[in-house]
C-alpha cells in the first residue's frame, strides 16, 4: 500500500484535513500501539448490557418518576430508546466499516476532518469521565446502604471541610483501573459475572413487583404541570420549556419531554461498544450485533421496570425528600414492607453499577488512546504494554475519575453526560451520509437502512432531546468546548500526526 493509497479521495488541508479509512486501518498494525483482538459478539453484547443496565434502573427511574414525569416515565424511556435506536443504526454502519478504536472520534476524522474530530474526542472525554465519576458515587451510596442493612455503621463519605472524602468511590475506581490494566478479556469475564447477577435481580424485581401493582397508581398517567417552586430559575428549566413560556419543566407535557432527555442517561453506553472495535476478532459481523442487540435488551428491561415501579406506589412517594435524599428502585419495595427485596436490589445495584463504571472507563481509555496515536494528545498515551493494553492512558483515566468521584459532588452532572453523548450521536449520524457520498467504494458489512432518512431522523431526535436539557447544562458544555478548542489550538494542531506527515510528503517532492 502506497502513500497515495492512504490519502482520502479529495484531499483537505488545514484543520479540516481528514484521515482516510485506509490510514486508520493501517495504524492498527503499529507494533508499539497494537491492541489484542480478544472479543467476540457475545463479549460486545455483555459490554453493552453491562454499561447500560445500571444507572438508569437503579438510580434514575424512581427519581425521574417522582420529580419530573410521574407514571409517564415509561413513555420517556420509549422516546429516548427511539432516538438511541436511530443513532445505533448509524453507529453500526460506521463501526463495521471502520473497525478502529475511538468510536465517534475516529468516524469524525474520516468524514468531517481533524478539527471536528478533536471536538468530538474532547466531547467523548467529557461524557465518559463525568459518567464514570457520577456512577461511581452512586455505587458508593449503595455500598453505604448495604453496609447499614447488615449492621455495619461505616459511612462511605467522610466530611473534609467544604468537600467530602468518598472512600467507597475511590475503592471501586482503583479496583477497576487494575482490572482494565490487566487486559480487556479479563475485564469482559468479570463483566459477564456481574452482568448476569444484575440482570437476574432486575428480572426478580419485575416478577415480584407485578404482584403489588395497582391500576390506581397510574392515574394521572401524565400529571398536571407543576408551578415553579420558590428559588427556581430559568437556568434549571429545559431550554424547550423556556422557549415555550412555561414556568417549570416538572410534570405535564414539558415534564414528559424533559424526562426523556434525563432518562437518556440510562441508555448511555451502547456506543461504547464501538470503542472496542479494534479488539474484536470479527468486527464487521460482531459490532452491529453487539450494538443493536444490547440496545434491544435494555429497552425491554427499562420499560418493564418503570411500569412496575410506578404501578407499585404513587409517583408522589418517589419524590425527593426535604433532606435531599433521592428515591431509588428499592424505595418502592421498602415502602410496601418488602424489605428483603430492598436488600437484594441494593446488592444488585452494587453489581450493576460496577460494570457501568468499568465499561465507561474502558471507552474513555480507548478514545484517549486513539487521539494519542494521532498525536492530538501526547503520543505515549497510545503505547501498549505486554498485555496489549494502553497502560499510561489507563492509569491517567483511573486517576482522573478517582479524583472526581472521591472529592466532588455529583450534582446535576448527569445532564452533562447526556449533552455530550447526544452531540456525538448527531455527528455520527451526519457522518454516515457524508461517507456514503465521499467513499461509496468502501465495504460496508452493515448498511444503515433508508439513508438519508434514518440519519436525518436521528439528528432531529437527538437535537430535540438536547433542547430539553437545562440552560445551565448548555452553558457548562460551551465552556468545556472552549477549553478544548484552546488545547487544540496550542497543542493538537501543531503536533498532529496527519499534518506533519503531509508536510513531510510535500517538502520531499
Amino acid at each position: 500500500m502506497t502513500a497515495e493509497d492512504l490519502r482520502p479521495a479529495k484531499q483537505r488541508h488545514g484543520v479540516f484535513r481528514t484521515k482516510s479509512v485506509e490510514q486508520s486501518m493501517k495504524d492498527t498494525d503499529d507494533p508499539d500501539s497494537k491492541l489484542r483482538k480478544d472479543l467476540g459478539t457475545w463479549d460486545l453484547i455483555v459490554f453493552g448490557v453491562a454499561v447500560v443496565v445500571g444507572a438508569g434502573i437503579f438510580t434514575i427511574t424512581a427519581s425521574t418518576a417522582g420529580n419530573v414525569a410521574g407514571p409517564s416515565v415509561s413513555v420517556a424511556f420509549v422516546i429516548a430508546a427511539i432516538a438511541c435506536g436511530l443513532a445505533a443504526l448509524c453507529y453500526a454502519e460506521f463501526a463495521s466499516t471502520v473497525p478502529v478504536a475511538g468510536s465517534a472520534y475516529t468516524f469524525s476524522y474520516a468524514t468531517f476532518g481533524e478539527l471536528i474530530a478533536w471536538i468530538i474526542g474532547w466531547d467523548l472525554i467529557l461524557e465518559l469521565a463525568v459518567g464514570s465519576a457520577v456512577v461511581a458515587k452512586s455505587w458508593s451510596k449503595y455500598l453505604n446502604q448495604v453496609l447499614g442493612q447488615i449492621g455495619v455503621d461505616l459511612p462511605t463519605q467522610l466530611p473534609m471541610g467544604p468537600l467530602a472524602f468518598d472512600w467507597g468511590a475511590l475503592l471501586l475506581v482503583a479496583v477497576l483501573t487494575t482490572l482494565l490494566a490487566l487486559g480487556t478479556k479479563l475485564s469482559s469475564r468479570v463483566s459477564l459475572v456481574f452482568t448476569t447477577i444484575k440482570v437476574a435481580i432486575v428480572l426478580l424485581v419485575i416478577v415480584v413487583g407485578i404482584g403489588y401493582v395497582k391500576a390506581a397508581n397510574y392515574s394521572p398517567f401524565v400529571p398536571p404541570a407543576a408551578p415553579a417552586t420558590e428559588g427556581e430559575t430559568g437556568l434549571t428549566q429545559s431550554l424547550l420549556s423556556v422557549f415555550g413560556g412555561a414556568g417549570s419543566s416538572n410534570f405535564g407535557i414539558y415534564g414528559l419531554l424533559a424526562a426523556a432527555s434525563v432518562v437518556f442517561f440510562a441508555f448511555i453506553g451502547f456506543d461504547v461498544v464501538a470503542t472496542a472495535a479494534e479488539e474484536t476478532r470479527d468486527p464487521q459481523r460482531s459490532l452491529p450485533r453487539g450494538i443493536l442487540g444490547s440496545l434491544a435488551i435494555v429497552t425491554v428491561l427499562y420499560v418493564a421496570v418503570s411500569l412496575v415501579l410506578t404501578g407499585m406506589v404513587k409517583y408522589t412517594q418517589l419524590a425527593d425528600q426535604p433532606d435531599g435524599t433521592q428515591a431509588t428502585l428499592a424505595t418502592a419495595f421498602a415502602d410496601l414492607g418488602v424489605n428483603w427485596a430492598a436488600t437484594v436490589i441494593a446488592i444488585g445495584a452494587l453489581a450493576g453499577l460496577t460494570t457501568v463504571v468499568m465499561v465507561l472507563m474502558l471507552g474513555q481509555i480507548r478514545v484517549i488512546y486513539a487521539m494519542g496515536r494521532d498525536n492530538l494528545l501526547p503520543r505515549p498515551l497510545s503505547r501498549t504494554g505486554s498485555r496489549g493494553t494502553p497502560l499510561r492512558a489507563t492509569l491517567i483515566v483511573g486517576a482522573l475519575v478517582a479524583l472526581g468521584a472521591t472529592f466532588f459532588p455529583a450534582g446535576d452532572l448527569e445532564q452533562m453526560v447526556n449533552i455530550g453523548t447526544l452531540f456525538a450521536f448527531v455527528l455520527v449520524s451526519i457522518g454516515v451520509v457524508i461517507l456514503r457520498r465521499t467513499r461509496p467504494d468502501l465495504k460496508r458489512s452493515f448498511r444503515t437502512p433508508l439513508v438519508p432518512l434514518v440519519p436525518i431522523l436521528s439528528v432531529l431526535a437527538c437535537v430535540w432531546l438536547m433542547l430539553n436539557l437545562s440552560v445551565e447544562t448548555w452553558l457548562r458544555f460551551i465552556v468545556w468546548m472552549i477549553v478544548g478548542g484552546a488545547i487544540y489550538a496550542f497543542y493538537g494542531r501543531t503536533h498532529s500526526r496527519v499534518r506533519n506527515e503531509r508536510q513531510q510528503e510535500t517538502s520531499g517532492r
